[in-house]
């Protein structure tokens, strides 16, 4: 599936509108800085009806939501797979939860069929999304 958002509220959206087919999956979301990873993840959440507000946890790594089964991963600032063991995320993996992973190029030999989708930007607020998996 291919789409286009001209805006980060319309990404947003789009995760909002994809969440019921992502619950429960892991999902390895690709691209550059700014290319709109976490406004979908924010959307996401939404509609997998988390109230709280979606920071990204670009400097902590993961952001868990237990009561929600959801956690956001930020693989950004990882600089080795010490860093990244160090994270707990095997555990993490095994759970079934919703599990939606920034710059998971660090680890994609770990993961079990996950969701991809891939951002591109194409404009200043426009983004291609591809979902595939």
């Amino acid at each position: 599936m291919e789409f286009v958002t001209e805006s980060p509220q319309e990404t947003q959206r789009l995760g909002e509108k994809l969440a019921p087919k992502l619950k429960n999956r892991t999902i390895a979301l690709f691209g550059e800085l700014g290319a709109g990873k976490t406004h979908f993840i924010q959307g996401l959440a939404a509609g997998l009806g988390i109230k709280k507000r979606i920071l990204s946890p670009t400097f902590i790594f993961i952001r868990p939501y237990t009561q929600e089964n959801f956690y956001h991963v930020d693989l950004y600032r990882a600089e080795n797979s010490a860093d990244i063991k160090r994270l707990g995320l095997e555990e993490i993996l095994s759970e079934k939860a919703t599990i939606a992973i920034e710059w998971p190029e660090k680890i994609i030999d770990k993961l079990q069929n996950p969701i991809k989708i891939y951002f591109e930007k194409i404009g200043e607020n426009t983004r291609r999304i591809k979902v595939s998996g």
